[in-house]
Formats: C-alpha cells, sequence, structure tokens
C-alpha cells in the first residue's frame, strides 16, 4: 500500500473481523485537528463538513427456561400480563423453530409434526399481532413510555424489539431523529476523505455473507461506503476504523436510510462511549479491558489464575466484544437481541453478556491450553445460544455488576 493510499496518523489494531478470527487490520485516521488552547476543556468534536449450536454443553442446558430476569417486582398485574404474553411468543417460536428443523432433518413422524407446527404458527400470529399493536402504540406514545413507563419498556426491550420496528425504535432511543448534522449528510458525500481508499477496501469484509452486502456493486456496500466516508470527514480524530463499520452494517440491515443510519451513528458515538474505544490511543478500550478483568478476578478466580498460566490475555477475545458489541461473536439474531439492550441500558451489557459466557464455560475452558482456547473462542462459544438467545440475556441479567465500583 503507497503512502497516499493511508493517511498518516494510522496504527495496526488487533481486531476480529468475524466470529473469533484475529487478524491484524490498519487503523486509519484522517489527520487530527490542532490541540485544544491552553485551559480549555476538551468536549467531543464539532460536527463539520454454521457450527454446531452445541446444546449439548452441560453447563448451557442447565440454564433456566428462556426467560430475561428482570426487575419486574415492581410492574402491574397488567403490565406482567403483557410480559407473560411476550415470553408465550418467545417460546413459540423456539417450537417452530425446533418443529421445522425436526421436519427438514426426518420425514418420519411427519404427520404430527406438522400439525405440532400448524397449532404453534396459529398460537404464535394471534401474539404476533398483539406485539404489532403494543409496539406501535409504544412508538406513537414514545415520550409517555419513556417518562411514566420506564420499568415496563426496558423489559420489553430485553425481551427482543420486533425487527419491523427496530429502525424507528433504535432512533428513538438514542434521540437522533432530528439531528441537524443530517442536513450536512449529502454535502459530505461531495468531498473528499483521506480514508476513502481503506473504507473500500474493507467493506467487502464486513459481513460478506449477508446477502444485502455481497457483491462489490451492491447497494449495502455502497451505501456503508458513505456512511463511513461521511463520519470519517465530521470526526478527523477518529476517521475510520474497521470494527465501526459493522455496527453501521447493521443499522442499515434493518432497511434504516442512509442518512438516518449515519445520525443513529453519530450519537452512538458521542453519546455511548463508542467515540473513545476508537480513538488512536485506545484508551477507553484499555480501561473497559482493565476492567472486565477486575470482574473475572473477582467472580471467577480459578479461570482468572488458568488464563494467566496460558498466557490468555483478555484483550486477545474480549478487544472484539467492545468494538464490536458481539457483531462478530455471535450470529446475527443473538447479535441483534445484544444490541436491543446496548441501545437502551449501553455497554454495560457487553460486561455482562462478556461474563456470562465466560461463566458458561468455565469448566471447558480450565481444561483446555491456549490454542484449545483460541479454537474454543472462535468455534464453540458464538452458536451456543443460536436457537434461544433469551438464555443468554437471562445469565448475562445474574452477572453480578456494580456501575459505582466501574466509575471509579
Amino acid at each position: 500500500m503507497s503512502s497516499s493510499e493511508v493517511p498518516s496518523h494510522s496504527l495496526l489494531l488487533l481486531t476480529p473481523p468475524l466470529h473469533g478470527c484475529f487478524s491484524f487490520q490498519v487503523r486509519s485516521q484522517a489527520p487530527a485537528p490542532p490541540p485544544p488552547p491552553p485551559g480549555s476543556t476538551m468536549t467531543s468534536p464539532a460536527l463539520s463538513p454454521d457450527s454446531s449450536s452445541h446444546e449439548g454443553l452441560s453447563s448451557v442446558n442447565s440454564a433456566p427456561a428462556c426467560s430475561p430476569t428482570s426487575d419486574s417486582e415492581n410492574l402491574s398485574p397488567d403490565e406482567l400480563e403483557l410480559l407473560a404474553k411476550l415470553e408465550e411468543q418467545n417460546r413459540l417460536l423456539e417450537a417452530d423453530s425446533k418443529s421445522m428443523r425436526s421436519m427438514n432433518g426426518s420425514r418420519r413422524n411427519s404427520g404430527s409434526s406438522l400439525v405440532s407446527s400448524s397449532s404453534a404458527s396459529s398460537n404464535l400470529s394471534h401474539l404476533e399481532e398483539d406485539t404489532w399493536i403494543l409496539w406501535g402504540r409504544i412508538v406513537n406514545e414514545w415520550d409517555e413510555w419513556r417518562k411514566k413507563k420506564e420499568k415496563l419498556l426496558k423489559e420489553l426491550i430485553r425481551k427482543g424489539i420486533p425487527h419491523h420496528f427496530r429502525a424507528i425504535v433504535w432512533q428513538l432511543l438514542c434521540s437522533a431523529t432530528d439531528m441537524p448534522v443530517k442536513n450536512q449528510y449529502s454535502e459530505l458525500l461531495k468531498m473528499s476523505s483521506p480514508c476513502e481508499k481503506l473504507i473500500r477496501r474493507d467493506i467487502a469484509r464486513t459481513y460478506p455473507e449477508h446477502e444485502f452486502f455481497k457483491g462489490q456493486d451492491s447497494l449495502g456496500q455502497e451505501v456503508l461506503f458513505n456512511v463511513m466516508k461521511a463520519y470519517s470527514l465530521v470526526d478527523r480524530e477518529v476517521g475510520y476504523c474497521q470494527g465501526s463499520a459493522f455496527i453501521v452494517g447493521l443499522l442499515l440491515m434493518q432497511q434504516m436510510p442512509e442518512e438516518e443510519a449515519f445520525c443513529v451513528f453519530v450519537r452512538l458515538m458521542q453519546e455511548y462511549r463508542l467515540r473513545e474505544l476508537f480513538k488512536p490511543s485506545m484508551a477507553q478500550l484499555g480501561l473497559c479491558i482493565y476492567q472486565f478483568e477486575y470482574m473475572l478476578q473477582e467472580q471467577l478466580p480459578e479461570l482468572n489464575v488458568h488464563f494467566r498460566s496460558q498466557s490468555f490475555l483478555t484483550s486477545m477475545y474480549a478487544s472484539s466484544w467492545f468494538l464490536t458489541l458481539f457483531l462478530t461473536t455471535f450470529p446475527l439474531p443473538v447479535a441483534t437481541r445484544v444490541f436491543d439492550i446496548f441501545m437502551y441500558e449501553g455497554l454495560e451489557i457487553v460486561f455482562r453478556v462478556g461474563m456470562a459466557l465466560l461463566q458458561v464455560n468455565q469448566a471447558e475452558l480450565v481444561q483446555l491450553d491456549m490454542e484449545g482456547m483460541s479454537q474454543y473462542f472462535q468455534k464453540v462459544i458464538p452458536h451456543q445460544f443460536d436457537s434461544c438467545p433469551d438464555k443468554l440475556i437471562l445469565k448475562a441479567f445474574q452477572v453480578k455488576y456494580n456501575p459505582k465500583k466501574m466509575k471509579r
């Protein structure tokens, strides 16, 4: 690569492009702005122009039924009834999915399978209709729900935002529906960014198996390039980093118009600590890794000792969890559920899910050497919760997490 292709402010960053496969990537920033004058306060920059599911693992099977834990004791009877309906919908979805897998795998007892599947689908359709009406009401009465029904809203989000509502609900959650920077987007696309060649190179490696992003001239690759280029122009200190493209790609998959995805990404970078994670110094990532190690040492001391004895560094498996919010770890149906919660509760869910994964797999990990653990993180862990993401969410909220300690 010639010097003209990569701006001078570049560094090597160890990132996992997909499902735990580690590789070195070139990190690029546009030329940084001059430092602030002495005595000034640092602020955000001004905006200017399939493996097996491994269900046989005893530690996973010992999980309670699919039902995220919650602060439900303060909810009214009507609200508890609503949550029960949503749990039933999740149960039927799982049963329907398992029935279809059984039918595809074997034609024996096909008659009973079809009856079971039809019955589950019929019940599911009524629950789906109720869910559609509910989330339509939430969107239309958003301010009231945020102010007066916050606990119920949190519970509903933990159980998963329906696919068709994700685009608008994510925008509402991060207050990105009316941002002035949206009006700058079309002008930004007319400008040139020093990160363009690097962005073009990396686009093909972002969700390479997803239909929306397949092909060099696909609509997905083009709009993803546009959003990443625009952001590299409004935040020249951060510029572009490959991990961020997975986040933007997920936004675009929700059929979110590119200018709206751009606004959401700007908000996430500014208000959800993501910008600090992607800064050239990556000091925030180092802090997150340090905090996660503290939780590991406190809650899983035996596993922590084993990791140290094998020189298996936390950054080797957890960096991608923070940089891509598990989007390069789990299949999309599971990763999107985690992202739903991130949009409402922030980075805390990354700590919780990460620790839950270690708790579930501690017995197996302590038996492995460094190479074995690397393979386990890449091939086993990503697919343990394919059939029921609710089990993962449940375990995540059983993890001990002290926000006060994390702020020290």
